[in-house]
């Protein structure tokens, strides 16, 4: 059976996952669009990438777009991986 994720079991990361996993492997959102979809402020958000970031989940770019800084996130194969085996844990647990 597979297991519970505690890096993606936080609500909030459970939901930027599940947001960024909505997309292709490779597509990627943008700090802003991602934060307002969710209703995160700024911090938080930026708090809960930092810990998806580090477990090597998410993949983070900043970049410059007309001059302004922006910052792109999008899943790594690991991220997408360990996200589908927690929903399955989650599956499976709702079947008890």
């Amino acid at each position: 059976m597979p297991e519970l994720d505690k890096i993606i079991h936080s609500p909030a990361r459970l939901k930027i996952m599940a947001a960024l996993m909505a997309l292709g492997p490779s597509d990627q959102l943008d700090f802003s669009t991602l934060g307002t979809t969710l209703g995160l402020t700024d911090g938080n958000l930026g708090a809960h990438l930092q810990t998806l970031e580090e477990a090597g989940y998410i993949k983070i770019e900043k970049t410059f777009v007309a001059r302004k800084p922006r910052t792109f996130v999008r899943t790594t194969t690991r991220g997408r991986a360990r996200f589908e085996e927690h929903v399955e844990a989650l599956r499976e647990i709702c079947k008890v």
